[in-house]
């Protein structure tokens, strides 16, 4: 990997790092760089811990964890992408996020070349971030996680779907209970990878839910009749659904524009019909934002990573 980055070094060339590629779009153009492609295989388990090579297969890791009756990933099922994309946006869904396992994170650091160990705190977590993706963007080459699981302790079901799916069960539901049902709710909503499905050929969530105060969330409340969705964020802070949003924009699932549309199973997902260019898929999302934007106040964030593009999104 060093003699790559120093390959692009001495032609003056760009770098992207490319893990499982589920969440990323890239321009019609391509990208006038080197790409690196994240091979690093092995896994180390020491009691409730494990060590995970940046290149592992993110579901299949959390089948292991479940098989070995470690909690604190099994609502991470189904997530599409390598482990080393866990930390770079804090992974999270239905009531658990990476930052709630992680220990350290192993990195090659690019502007000394060497290789160092961070901790989970100097990783800088928040909703859907972290230093590898804010403040230190591009700086640090994910080479390994070590995560801490937990024994012997119940599944997490905080997410309605899912207690929905176990309620009234006389003794909490198994992990591997819980993952079939995460993958099962994922699959419902096209965020799941399905061969033979159309809805998912995304790039997952193409927005961000919002973070707000309590006055910017007040504000969209009292313009609706009904009640707007919000979830703990933190002191003074609600999110709320980027979903629902986008829904009262007017966005029905299945909408399209050309060969781009809006899933037909998640409202926040964008997909490609057949053909559609990396162009018509932002045309869509800005359309989206824009009119989000226009009704609510809210400007939607993107998930996705973009590479090659002139322009932010």
């Amino acid at each position: 990997m060093v003699d790559g980055l120093d390959f692009a070094k001495s032609r003056h060339l760009p770098v992207f790092v490319l893990g499982g590629g589920s969440n990323l779009l890239v321009a019609d153009s391509g990208f006038p760089g080197l790409v690196l492609r994240v091979g690093i295989k092995g896994q180390l388990w020491q009691g409730d811990e494990l060590c995970a090579a940046a290149g592992e297969d993110w579901d299949g890791l959390v089948a292991a964890c479940v098989e070995r009756g470690l909690a604190g990933v099994e609502c991470l099922s189904g997530i599409p992408g390598l482990a080393g994309g866990t930390p770079v946006q804090n992974v999270g869904a239905y009531g658990q996020e990476i930052s709630g396992v992680l220990e350290s994170v192993r990195v090659l650091d690019r502007s000394s070349e060497k290789i160092i160990e961070l901790s989970k705190d100097e990783c800088g977590f928040g909703y859907r971030t972290s230093i590898f993706n804010t403040s230190h963007k591009n700086r640090y080459l994910v080479l390994s996680i070590t995560y801490r699981l937990r024994k012997d302790v119940p599944a997490t079901v905080k997410y309605p779907d899912l207690m929905r799916r176990f309620e009234g069960r006389p003794a909490p539901p198994a992990l591997s209970e819980v993952r079939t049902a995460v993958r099962e709710v994922r699959a419902s909503k096209g965020m799941l990878i399905v061969d033979g499905d159309p809805d998912s050929h995304s790039a997952g969530s193409f927005f961000k839910n919002p973070i707000l105060t309590e006055t910017e969330f007040q504000r969209i409340q009292s313009g609706v009749s009904v009640p707007v969705p919000r979830y703990p964020a933190g002191a003074e802070r609600v999110k709320t659904s980027a979903a629902w949003l986008i829904e009262k924009a007017g966005f029905t699932k299945g909408t399209s524009s050309g060969r781009a549309a809006i899933s037909s199973k998640h409202t926040l997902a964008l997909v490609n019909r057949g053909g559609a260019s990396a162009a018509e898929i932002l045309a869509l999302g800005r359309e989206i934002r824009r009119r989000v934007e226009e009704l609510f106040g809210v400007r939607l964030i993107a998930e996705p990573v973009f590479l090659g593009f002139d322009e932010e999104f």
